[in-house]
């Protein structure tokens, strides 16, 4: 396998980075902003935990900024520009847009495939505005760029697609401000995340922050909450359409919890027939995001979500914090 991929990853990844080249050079024309925008995103195709980092910027920074996200809406079946309502459909405006929105009823939530647009439309309305998924979308210069990498596969132990994961090289982690390896064991000891930070090969302008995933004490239903460890004892399905669902299954079988798992790919668009496979489970147990998709279909009455936040390792959640304020701190005043 690897010598059929291993050719195509060459030449994908060549063509990337003449790409970035040019963007670079100022061949291909990037776009700053008087409003701070924070980008978020990732080298590898999913599963870094984008979604919970972006929630918890918007927790640290709306209580100081009026704050905006704007995301592409992947999976979404409409085009354009669409500001998002906790009335829409995941269909229409992609699943995590819509928990976003629906968690953070105060923020302006947009979908649009061109970001530039869309940032010029929130631009008087917000004060920060935070860009989801945008690594790779070099034609807005943010003001921080924000890279995350996954524990279990970082950037510098993975392939450019189609023999590995990346979308581009991994040289491509030059041009982040912050790394954060995410969805680490809480467990981790420092020295490991020292020897990790060793081996990213970090300059000296970027900073490094490791975060696990902290799941909730309760699972949430469309009408009450259940603590997790009384939930776990009810015989449930746990249905996942995710990029990397271990984690959520070994946190489950940690606690003793027995389940069937019907795992999809990540952003799945449940068939009909699907959905009515799922109607014969008496008690459901999903994500967040694929709550979004779920719920309505199988008309909220047994399906539950555990929600999960991001985590600071290493009493670093205040240092993190301090350097995300002070940054979009610095850029308003530089812009002013």
């Amino acid at each position: 396998m690897n010598v059929i991929t291993a050719p195509l990853s060459i030449i994908y990844g060549s063509v990337l980075a003449l790409r970035n080249w040019a963007f670079d050079r100022g061949i291909l024309t990037q776009h700053e902003f008087k409003t701070p925008v924070i980008a978020v995103g990732n080298l590898s195709v999913g599963g870094t935990g984008k979604s919970p980092m972006i929630e918890y910027l918007a927790r640290l920074l709306a209580s100081e900024y009026r704050v905006g996200v704007v995301s592409r809406g992947y999976g979404r079946s409409t085009k354009g520009f669409i500001e998002v309502s906790a009335q829409h459909t995941a269909r229409e405006v992609g699943d995590e847009p819509l928990q976003i929105k629906r968690k953070f009823p105060q923020l302006c939530v947009v979908v649009c495939a061109d970001r530039v647009k869309a940032i010029k439309a929130l631009e008087g309305r917000c004060e920060v505005i935070l860009l989801d998924d945008a690594y790779q979308h070099r034609y807005v210069r943010p003001a921080l760029n924000i890279l995350l990498t996954q524990y279990q596969r970082p950037y510098h132990k993975d392939r450019v697609l189609p023999w590995g994961r990346l979308r581009e090289w991994a040289s491509g982690a030059k041009r982040a401000d912050l790394i954060v390896v995410t969805k680490c064991p809480e467990t981790l000891p420092y020295a490991g995340a020292q020897a990790l930070q060793h081996e990213l090969k970090l300059t000296q302008e970027q900073s490094f922050y490791a975060s696990s995933i902290a799941y909730s004490d309760v699972c949430v239903g469309p009408h009450d909450s259940m603590k997790i460890e009384d939930f776990i004892q009810l015989p449930f399905a746990l249905v996942t359409g995710i990029a990397r669902p271990e984690p959520l299954v070994g946190e489950l079988e940690k606690k003793g919890a027995h389940f069937k798992h019907f795992a999809f790919s990540d952003h799945h668009n449940f068939t009909a027939e699907e959905i009515e496979k799922l109607r014969a489970q008496d008690l459901i147990l999903t994500t967040e995001k694929d709550y979004q998709r779920l719920g309505d279909k199988l008309e909220k009455r047994a399906v539950y979500y555990w929600p999960i936040q991001t985590k600071l390792l290493f009493d670093r959640k205040q240092a993190f914090d301090l350097e995300i304020l002070r940054r979009v701190a610095f850029h308003r005043s530089r812009l002013d």
